[in-house]
């Protein structure tokens, strides 16, 4: 006869995990993909700040323009028409230093006369165009950066600005 054997139990399924342990692997794994991706980030944009843009370096300091604004000047043009054509016009000087402007305040008198022997022989159709009014302003930066004493040196004009100009 048969006898029965030890107790046999019923094997039972293996349990299926709960959701709460699906959705603890699905956090786990969501935190991990997140710091992965923010490490990659931070390593990536601490890269590219440690190098200093080129634009920060190559500029170098910049110093506070002085401005000189000269009086308005009225004068007769060329003709060729035989009408009476007149220039008013007003320029500001922009300048690097200090003492340049005090240079140029001493010796007015002669810059004046200059610009405007320099501006009555000018045609009006000459000035018309921009590419006039731009020829107009190089060649006053050179006429007004003259030395008025033979043995010094020249001004330095950085830039000849037009806060007036009708041609009538």
């Amino acid at each position: 006869m048969a006898t029965p054997t030890a107790q046999q139990q019923p094997v039972a399924p293996p349990a299926n995990p709960g959701p709460i342990k699906r959705l603890l692997l699905i956090a786990l794994i969501a935190i991990l993909a997140a710091g992965a991706a923010a490490g990659g980030t931070w390593y990536f944009l601490s890269r590219h700040q440690t190098r200093a843009p080129a634009s920060a370096i190559a500029l170098p300091q910049q110093t506070t323009p002085v401005f000189f604004v000269l009086d308005p000047m009225t004068v007769n043009l060329l003709s060729e028409d035989g009408e009476t054509h007149y220039l008013r016009i007003g320029l500001t000087l922009r300048l690097s230093d200090q003492e340049t402007q005090d240079y140029l305040t001493q010796h007015m008198p002669e810059i004046r006369s200059r610009v405007l022997l320099a501006l009555s022989n000018k045609h009006p159709a000459d000035l018309a165009p921009l590419e006039g009014k731009r020829a107009l302003a190089t060649e006053l930066a050179a006429l007004i950066s003259q030395p008025s004493d033979p043995h010094s040196k020249p001004v330095r004009i950085d830039e000849v600005l037009f806060t007036e100009f009708v041609v009538q």
